[in-house]
C-alpha cells in the first residue's frame, strides 16, 4: 500500500563537527572537514558512530514493516543448504547449513558414516568469528584452517591433525590476503604484510611477503621466501605448490591486475627464482603441473585469455606454447580428472568444453539451461566432477559429471519455498552515452505489468575485472516476491567481455562506467518498466563508489541510493590499508595533475553540492571493514547531512564486528537486508508491504 507523505518529516542530524585540513593538489588547496573521522581509533570517532547509528535506527522504527521482512527472510532463507563436495586423504568433504546457521558447518563422510569435522558456529556466541578459508596437506592427514574476527581481513592459522580432530601448534597470528600451499606434509607457505603499528582497521599494508612455515617451529622463525625491503615493492604475493613438490610457482603483483611469477625448485632452500611471466601489464597464473609441464592461463597477448604450456627446464615465457587458444569469448580454466574445463563467458551466459592433457578438444558440456556454472575443480585422481549451476531465478543445483563419458545428473537440489517458474529472467542490450551496446538481464514475476509503478533494484560493479553472472540470490528472491523488478547491467570496467572491456572502465575511462549505470536507469525508465519515483540504485565496494559517483552527478534519476562499504574518497583512498593496490583501476592523485583533476570530478565525497535535493540514502558500511576502511562512507555521509536541503533521509548504517562482507553471520545479514529494503520501500511510499 501506497502512501506519498510518510516520507516528509525532516530529520535532525547528529552534529558533526567541521575540523578542516587543508591539502594542496598541483597548486588547489582542498578542504578535508572530515579528516578527524579516519582516525578508527578515537573515542570522538566511536561516538560519532554510536550517534549516528541511534538517529538511522530511530529513523527505521517508524518502518513498521521491518520486522514483516525479517520474518520473510527467515522463512525463506530456513532451508538446507550445500557445497560440492571434495575429497582429502580417505574422506570426502562438503559445507552445510540447516537453514538459518550463522555460519556453514564443515562436514566430511568415510564409508557412509557422516561426522561434523569443523563448527565455525562454535567459534563464538554470535557468529561473528568464521572461517574463511582451509588447506589439506597432500596425504589429508593435517589441516590448516583460517579465521576472522568480526570481519577483518586479518586471520590467524590454525593447524589441526584430521584424523584426531586435535591443534597440533600454536596458533599463527597477523596473517592478510593470504592462500596456503602445502610442501608435502612437512610445512606450507602463506603470505601476510608487517602488522600496521597504529590501526590494524586503515594501518597502510603495501609490502606483501611470501613466508614458509615448517612444522615444529614457531612463527618467528617462519622464513621470509619473496618480499620484504631488499625486494621492489609488491602489494600482493601468493604461491603454488606443483603437483609433485618439486617445484613452487610465486606471483607478485604490484595492483590488482597485472603479475610478473617466479619458479624455484624445492629440492634445494638455496636455489634461484627462475623468471617465467617479466611483464607487469599482462596476468598469468599455474593452473596445473603434470611432471615436467607446466599449464599457465595468461593474458598475454589475448584480451580473452589462453592457455600456454611451458617446461620447468625453460620456463620463461619466452618459451611458452599456446595449448588452448586465445577464443571469440573471455576463458577460464579449471583442472580435474585429468581432464581441463574451459569454462567460457558468451555475452553474460557460461559454455564449457572438456580437454585432454595434449589439447585435444573432446566436445561441450550440456548444461541445464541458460545461466551460471561454477566448479570443475578437483584433483587428478577423483572420479566424479561436481560443478553447480544457477541464474537470477534458479536457486544453485549440483551437478555430477562423470568425466570419461560427459553424463551428468543432479547430485543434490535445494528444497526451497520459492517457486522459479513463476519468475521471468531475460538478457536486453542498451546503448551508452557513446553508443557502446551494454548487456542487462531483467528479472522479476512473470505477470508483472509494466506501467511505471514497480519498485525496482538497479545493481552493478563495473570494476576490477569482475565478472557480475546470474546467480540466485535469497535476498533477490524476496524483492522479486514482493513483486520487484531486478536489474544487472554488466558495466564496462567488469571481465564479461575480456581485458578490452575492462580497460574501457579505468583511469581516465571511468566515467564510461557511471555513464552505462546512468543509462541502464534511463533504459528501464523509457521502457515504463520503472520510473524514478520506484527507482533504487544498489552496489557495494567498487559498486558503493558507483552509486555515490552516480546519486552525485543526477541525483534526480531515482528515488533511493544504497551505497555499501564504497570507496568515496577517491583523493585518498590509496592512503588506507591495502588501497594503493587499486590504483590500475582508479590511478591516484598523486600520479599526475590530469589524474587527480579526473578523480576529483567524480570523487563522491567532493561532489556533494551546497543546497541540493539527493535521493533518500542509506550508506551502509561495518566498524570491522580493513578493505575498504569505513571512514570512506564515514565523510560521505557527513557532506550528505551538512549540504542536503531535501525531506529524503541522508543516514548512515554502521555495523558492529562486521567487515568488508565475507563471513557475515546469518543473522547480521537477515536484519541488513530487512532494514535495507524496509528502507527503499519506505521512501517510494509504502506504508506495508506490497
Amino acid at each position: 500500500m501506497l502512501n506519498s507523505s510518510c516520507t516528509s518529516n525532516k530529520i535532525i542530524y547528529p552534529e558533526t563537527e567541521i575540523i578542516p585540513v587543508a591539502e594542496s593538489y598541483y597548486g588547489d588547496e582542498i578542504l578535508d572537514n572530515y579528516r578527524w573521522l579516519e582516525d578508527d581509533t578515537s573515542e570522538k570517532t566511536k561516538d560519532w558512530v554510536e550517534r549516528q547509528n541511534r538517529t538511522t535506527f530511530t529513523y527505521l522504527s517508524q518502518i513498521k514493516f521491518i520486522e514483516d521482512l525479517k520474518g520473510r527472510f527467515e522463512k525463506i532463507w530456513n532451508y538446507e543448504k550445500l557445497s560440492s563436495p571434495f575429497f582429502e586423504g580417505n574422506y570426502v568433504y562438503y559445507y552445510r547449513n540447516n537453514g538459518l546457521q550463522n555460519q556453514y558447518v564443515l562436514y566430511r563422510k568415510k564409508n557412509d558414516i557422516e561426522e561434523v569435522f569443523l563448527d565455525p558456529n562454535k567459534f563464538s556466541d554470535d557468529g561473528t568469528i568464521s572461517l574463511s578459508g582451509l588447506s589439506f596437506s597432500k596425504d589429508g592427514s593435517k589441516v590448516c584452517y583460517l579465521i576472522s574476527d568480526g570481519g577483518s581481513d586479518w586471520r590467524k592459522l590454525i593447524i589441526m591433525d584430521t584424523e584426531s580432530k586435535e591443534i597440533i601448534e600454536d596458533t599463527l597470528v597477523n596473517i592478510k590476503f593470504s592462500g596456503i600451499n602445502w610442501k608435502e606434509n612437512e610445512g606450507f607457505f602463506y603470505s601476510s604484510y608487517d602488522r600496521p603499528k597504529k590501526s590494524e582497521l586503515s594501518g597502510k599494508t603495501d609490502q606483501h611477503k611470501l613466508y614458509y612455515h615448517k612444522l615444529g617451529t614457531k612463527q618467528k622463525d617462519d622464513k621470509v621466501i619473496f618480499g620484504g625491503k631488499d625486494n621492489e615493492k609488491h602489494r600482493y604475493v601468493g604461491a603454488t605448490v606443483t603437483e609433485d613438490d618439486k617445484y613452487l610457482i610465486i606471483d607478485a603483483s604490484k595492483f590488482t591486475k597485472g603479475n610478473i611469477s617466479f619458479l624455484k625448485s624445492l629440492k634445494d632452500e638455496k636455489s634461484p627464482l627462475i623468471p617465467i611471466d617479466e611483464d607487469y601489464s599482462t596476468d598469468s597464473y599455474l593452473v596445473h603441473s603434470e611432471k615436467d609441464r607446466l599449464f599457465f592461463v595468461t593474458n598475454k597477448n589475448a584480451p580473452n585469455n589462453k592457455v600456454v604450456l611451458a617446461k620447468v627446464n625453460s620456463p620463461n615465457e619466452k618459451f611458452w606454447n599456446d595449448f588452448i587458444p586465445e577464443g571469440e569469448s573471455v576463458l577460464s580454466i579449471s583442472y580435474s580428472a585429468g581432464y581441463f574445463f574451459a569454462k567460457y563467458i558468451v555475452d553474460v551466459k557460461s559454455k564449457v568444453l572438456k580437454f585432454d592433457l595434449y589439447g585435444k578438444n573432446l566436445g561441450e558440456i550440456e548444461l541445464p539451461s541458460i545461466g551460471t556454472v561454477r566448479g570443475f575443480s578437483g584433483k587428478k585422481d577423483d572420479k566424479e566432477v561436481f560443478f553447480t549451476f544457477t541464474n537470477y531465478n534458479s536457486p544453485s543445483i549440483i551437478y555430477s559429471l562423470n568425466p570419461k563419458n560427459n553424463q551428468t545428473q543432479i547430485y543434490w537440489k535445494p528444497d526451497i519455498n520459492f517457486d522459479p517458474e513463476k519468475y521471468v529472467s531475460k538478457q536486453i542490450f542498451y546503448k551508452s552515452k557513446d553508443g557502446t551496446q551494454i548487456p542487462m538481464t531483467i528479472t522479476h514475476k512473470k505477470n508483472i505489468v509494466y506501467n511505471g509503478k514497480n519498485p525496482t533494484i538497479l545493481y552493478a560493479y563495473g570494476g576490477f575485472n569482475i565478472s557480475i553472472l546470474p546467480s540466485f540470490s535469497i535476498s533477490n528472491a524476496i524483492w522479486m516476491e514482493l513483486g520487484g523488478v531486478y536489474a544487472v547491467p554488466n558495466l564496462r570496467g567488469g571481465g564479461e567481455y575480456g581485458k578490452n572491456w575492462h580497460l574501457q572502465g579505468v583511469k581516465m575511462n571511468k566515467q564510461n562506467v557511471f555513464d552505462d549505470f546512468i543509462a541502464a536507469a534511463e533504459y528501464l525508465i523509457s521502457r515504463n518498466i520503472t520510473t524514478s519515483d520506484y527507482l533504487a540504485i544498489r552496489g557495494g565496494s567498487n559498486g558503493g563508489l558507483l552509486v555515490g559517483a552516480t546519486m552525485t552527478q543526477r541525483p534526480e534519476l531515482m528515488k533511493v541510493a544504497i551505497p555499501a562499504v564504497g570507496v568515496l574518497d577517491m583523493l585518498r583512498y590509496h592512503k588506507f590499508t591495502a588501497g594503493a593496490g587499486w590504483a590500475y583501476d582508479y590511478g591516484t592523485s598523486e600520479e599526475s595533475e590530469e589524474m587527480y583533476k579526473y578523480l576529483k570530478r567524480y570523487s563522491p565525497v567532493h561532489n556533494v553540492k551546497d543546497n541540493s535535493n539527493y535521493p533518500a540514502t542509506l550508506v551502509t558500511t561495518a566498524d570491522h571493514d580493513d578493505r575498504v576502511v569505513p571512514a570512506h562512507s564515514y565523510k560521505f555521509i557527513s557532506e550528505l547531512q551538512k549540504k542536503h536541503i531535501g525531506n529524503s533521509p541522508v543516514l548512515i548504517r554502521i555495523e558492529n564486528r562486521a567487515g568488508h562482507g565475507a563471513g557475515t553471520p546469518i543473522s547480521k545479514r537477515i536484519e541488513q537486508y530487512a532494514d535495507i529494503y524496509g528502507f527503499i520501500l519506505y521512501n517510494m511510499g509504502y506504508k506495508s508491504l506490497p
